[in-house]
């Protein structure tokens, strides 16, 4: 069994896998990390690890994990089994090259658009090639209802809801159906970009919002929103294949 680790901006998602299944997947704060990770590995039999870190991790609680895991932290450096022809790799973020190894193993030969919706909107491109191009990052749902409530004096600060009318009768409508219509249709609007230049694309959703967005979306999409974490199990299996 192996454990994958996935550190965000406040929380934590894991999963233990066995043969490309996930037996169990975890939630917990990032302040918990390493409580919780003894927990699973008292739980199950882990062989290997591997974490990404969106977050950084102080190097103490990175040294405690090598402790008890036989951990790979994902980096630039890590190999992927794709090429890489991003114009800055060390800037690219573990999150992304996850998803693009997990497009690279599961859809080989294919044009893949891969959209992570979490507190960045990212947009990842893996040609048939197996060729990592690069994409886009644009701010999140959650991120545009508190820009709108920080950047002005009188705005609410709003949870996300799906509009009932793209015309909103007052503030907290017109707040609703510019957040959520004007993201899912700049979302649209991406993937038809890539559709006109790229036949046969597929496109695959992901991230904390994945539910809330897909049923508004207009382009047909696979949604699952733990891509990342199968894309960081695929690089795992590749670098203990390479050994």
């Amino acid at each position: 069994m192996d454990l994958i680790i996935d550190v965000g901006n406040t929380r934590v998602k894991a999963a233990v896998f066995e043969k490309d299944s996930v037996i169990e997947l975890f939630i917990f704060d990032k302040e918990e990390i390493l409580a919780e990770v003894k927990k699973i590995s008292k739980k199950y039999p882990i062989q290997d690890a591997i974490i990404s870190a969106v977050a950084k991790l102080s190097d103490e609680k990175l040294e405690k994990l090598h402790e008890i895991l036989n951990l790979i932290e994902l980096d630039n450096e890590t190999s992927v089994p794709f090429l890489n022809k991003y114009g800055t790799p060390k800037t690219l973020g573990v999150d992304r090259i996850a998803l693009a190894a997990y497009a690279s193993n599961k859809y080989p030969n294919k044009n893949i658009l891969l959209i992570d919706a979490g507190t960045c909107i990212t947009f990842d491109f893996v040609n048939e090639n197996n060729e990592y191009l690069g994409g886009a990052i644009s701010p999140g749902l959650k991120m545009r209802y508190q820009s709108l409530n920080n950047y002005t004096s009188k705005l609410p600060l709003l949870n996300s809801k799906v509009p009932q009318d793209f015309i909103g009768k007052n503030t907290q409508e017109s707040i609703h159906s510019g957040v959520v219509n004007g993201l899912c249709r700049e979302i649209d609007g991406v993937i038809t970009q890539y559709i006109d230049k790229y036949q046969h694309l597929t496109v695959l959703l992901t991230g904390g919002d994945t539910k809330f967005l897909a049923i508004q979306l207009k382009n047909d999409i696979f949604a699952n929103p733990n891509l990342v974490l199968e894309g960081l199990y695929q690089i795992l299996t590749y670098n203990r294949a390479n050994d």
